[in-house]
């Protein structure tokens, strides 16, 4: 695999797609800036060989176009002080700024094109834009694992114009690195912790797993549809019956492969979906008719603590609950506290993108895991088995 490491990128002019789709708050405030952090190893290590950066990103999803509210903009200063370098800001990513910036562009210096998405082009993999785009610079790192699984014109159209001089930045080498410790070269007992709404979103990811973990926890809403097809009685809580069967077959899968599959005993149940709900703490398969699940309760929340305190490798995918809301929070906090320690106790952690990784960073426990993914769309496919577009273009 071939890093930014293999190369020295005196005179270079490097075309870097990024992954900057950061969160914005109403004042346009960047609410977390870890996709920006992730990536400026990459950039310095360019800069410091004598090269100079040209960055390219999405943000968000505008459908109509150009929308101020999707605006690169708006993290130009945060680029500037976290690289600790100007920032020249390209204010059409396929016009005539972006090619002048970057046809003047010094060594040490970074120029950033405004969002990719404002053409449909992009996530369309056009290659005459790809082209255009590719006319920028003399070499092209990826370094957006977020969008590696996406064929866009920006992550793997544009690789065929530099042959001979691509390769992954410090982010996508890390993130396929620490995916692969955990697929390939698990140290057991090796956990897998899948949460989130639906059943149907993690179905792939949880089949694929059976043949690789030793215990699988199931949390979130999905763990409603597992009840429910039990015969349990879930309440107004989340359930996909057209998928019950479904769980039905994974639940006797695990059996047949000697994986040992945690569904929850019990949840925090309220009245409303809401943080001033009535609430109260219910046998998952015992939900009363008018209240809903909407976090694990104590008892599942100690032994799901327990099985990753006991366990070497552990991937974690998807909440335990709505952790947005402080009422529900508890068991996607205690599990992240479990891996903090299981992290510190000599074990091997990977937080799954996503929700994983904004509740990680919301209990401020990232430093605390061994890799929090930049990825969770990403990441997901790695897991189910699939080829990303965004590493093949590299690899080929």
């Amino acid at each position: 695999m071939l890093t930014v490491d293999n190369f020295n990128f005196k005179d270079e002019k490097v075309l870097i797609r990024v992954d900057f789709n950061v969160p914005l708050d109403s004042n346009f405030n960047i609410t977390d800036d870890s996709r920006i952090t992730a990536a400026i190893p990459t950039i310095k290590k360019i800069l410091n060989d004598g090269g100079s950066c040209i960055l390219m990103s999405h943000l968000g999803r505008p459908k109509e176009g150009p929308a101020d509210k999707y605006s690169l903009k708006h993290i130009v200063s945060r680029i500037e002080q976290l690289s600790g370098s100007k920032v020249l800001f390209a204010d059409d990513c396929i016009g005539a700024t972006a090619t002048e910036l970057s046809a003047n562009l010094q060594a040490g210096e970074i120029v950033l094109l405004e969002n990719l998405r404002f053409y449909q082009n992009e996530e369309k993999g056009d290659v005459e834009f790809a082209e255009k785009l590719s006319k920028y610079g003399s070499f092209y790192v990826n370094d957006a694992f977020g969008t590696a699984h996406r064929a866009h014109a920006s992550t793997a159209v544009i690789a065929q114009f530099f042959s001979g001089k691509k390769c992954f930045g410090y982010v996508m080498a890390n993130e396929i690195a620490n995916a692969e410790k955990v697929v390939k070269h698990p140290e057991r007992p090796f956990t897998a912790i899948v949460g989130g709404a639906k059943v149907s979103d993690k179905l792939l990811i949880i089949e694929n797993l059976m043949d690789i973990a030793d215990n699988i926890i199931i949390g979130g809403g999905m763990a409603y549809t597992f009840a429910k097809a039990q015969g349990g009685k879930i309440g107004k809580s989340l359930c996909e019956d057209d998928r019950m069967p479904l769980a039905l077959e994974l639940i006797e899968k695990a059996k047949s492969k000697g994986v040992n599959l945690y569904l929850p005993a019990d949840s925090v149940v309220a009245d409303n979906f809401a943080n001033d709900a009535n609430t109260n703490v219910s046998e998952n398969n015992q939900i009363a008719d008018n209240y809903m699940g909407l976090d694990i309760g104590p008892v599942a929340s100690k032994l799901f603590c327990e099985v990753i305190s006991n366990s070497k490798t552990v991937l974690w995918n998807g909440p335990m609950g709505v952790f947005e809301m402080s009422s529900f929070e508890a068991g996607t906090k205690a599990v992240a506290l479990a891996l903090a320690e299981q992290t510190k106790n000599g074990g091997f952690s990977l937080i799954g993108g996503g929700d994983s990784a904004a509740a990680i960073h919301k209990f401020h426990l990232a430093n605390q895991v061994s890799y929090v993914s930049t990825g969770g769309g990403a990441l997901l496919e790695y897991f189910e088995g699939k080829e990303l577009p965004g590493v093949k273009a590299i690899l080929d």
